[in-house]
């Protein structure tokens, strides 16, 4: 009686198991084990894949390459805090100004949120597009709150950037400076692409953290031991 119990725990063990892994191979956006891909949406494990290639940039640029990112790897600058060991450079993604260099981890959390936060939840709240999104920079040789003591910003290595105003295909701007508030299309989209980027980036700060960030999202990829900042 007590073996045939224990067959059956075994059986319904395997079973779970089985089961299981079938949902992680229809779900690898939550499967530790699983590749990053730019055509899986963020999911559980997304986190930890993009912290395991901070220290791999051949590793993160092929996942640029193979999600068809048009990007350019330009050497290194700068010294001290502010050296740059990887500068890759954004040639397309929308982002106006062109051009922008930024951290090759920080460019798969835009890409990722690009395509599966805002073109989607553009579509779903405002009918359009997004065909062009003004960002604030990237990189700046500063302290946070620009300073003289204190941490250094994320953007001194490029690791972050601020984003302001997205531009549709019919024409609309929509802007955190003046889409925040309210209860209409424009600010729910914001909200929601600011809930979305929070899958793809490790730090998220937007109008409802303070009033620094009144016209801008701030996404940053910065080493965290557990989770991320998503304000």
């Amino acid at each position: 009686m007590k073996r045939d119990r224990a067959l059956l725990v075994i059986l319904m063990l395997a079973a779970a198991a089985m089961a299981g892994r079938a949902w992680l191979l229809e779900n690898p956006q939550h499967d530790p084990f699983a590749p990053l891909s730019l055509d899986h949406p963020p999911g559980w494990a997304t986190q930890s894949k993009l912290a395991a290639l901070r220290d791999n940039l051949p590793a993160c640029r092929q996942v640029l390459a193979e999600g068809a990112v048009d990007f350019a790897e330009l050497p290194p600058s700068g010294e001290g805090a502010c050296r740059r060991e990887d500068r890759t450079r954004a040639d397309g993604n929308l982002l106006s100004p062109e051009g922008a260099q930024m951290t090759c981890q920080t460019m798969l959390g835009h890409e990722l949120w690009l395509r599966h936060s805002v073109q989607p939840l553009a579509q779903e709240f405002l009918g359009s597009r997004v065909m062009r999104i003004e960002h604030l920079g990237t990189y700046n040789c500063r302290r946070i709150g620009g300073g003289d003591d204190g941490d250094w910003s994320e953007h001194a290595t490029g690791n972050a950037i601020d984003i302001a105003a997205f531009i549709l295909a019919d024409g609309r701007r929509v802007s955190v400076l003046d889409d925040w508030q309210g209860g209409d299309a424009a600010a729910r989209f914001l909200h929601k692409v600011r809930d979305g980027a929070c899958g793809s980036f490790a730090t998220v700060l937007s109008p409802d953290y303070n009033a620094a960030h009144a016209d801008h999202l701030h996404l940053d990829q910065a080493p965290r031991m557990i989770g991320g900042v998503c304000r």
